[in-house]
């Protein structure tokens, strides 16, 4: 079989971008969707699910795709966000996303940078709880560009390959 789908939720198109360069990086059979319209995961072997880190977590839409994903599905997360690369809000997202969904096996996880909508950083910015997350993401605007999306399409094809050596 070895059929790959990229699905992915996103609001802004920043998570749509990563998800085109991931899919335009695959060989094989393969598929994109987004979530919402992803309805059986039976025909899969691997599956690419991205989000856009909502409050520091996955999104609710996302979060209840993750519950219904079947054991022993191959799969991998890539994520957006306004924190800085490697920042502990981003990846606590990516930690919750695993978490949610106990009976596949997570090959690997993949974040970069993406704008915010200027209503997200107003709204956000009058909370000081979210203050320093404010701060980072006013200086996420340019992305995802370029190289996150060269860095997007080399994790998809490590994760490819890890999935068509490994056997679980």
């Amino acid at each position: 079989m070895n059929k790959t789908l990229v699905t992915y939720f996103s609001r802004t198109g920043n998570t749509k971008k990563v998800a085109e360069a991931i899919y335009q990086s695959l060989e094989g059979e393969k598929e994109i969707k987004p979530i919402e319209e992803v309805h059986d995961l039976e025909p899969y072997d691997l599956i690419f699910i991205g989000f856009p880190v909502h409050s520091h977590s996955v999104p609710y839409k996302v979060e209840q795709f993750l519950k219904g994903i079947p054991a022993p599905k191959k799969i991998a997360f890539f994520s957006t966000h306004g924190s800085l690369t490697g920042h502990r809000l981003s990846q606590e997202a990516l930690e919750h996303a695993s978490v949610v969904a106990p009976k596949a096996k997570v090959l690997g996880t993949f974040s970069c940078r993406g704008k915010l909508s200027l209503q997200a950083l107003e709204a956000l910015g009058k909370s000081p709880e979210h203050q320093e997350w404010t701060d980072m993401a006013a200086s996420a605007s340019t992305h995802p560009d370029e190289h996150d999306l060269a860095s997007a399409k080399a994790f998809a094809k490590g994760i490819k390959t890890q999935s068509s050596h490994r056997r679980y």
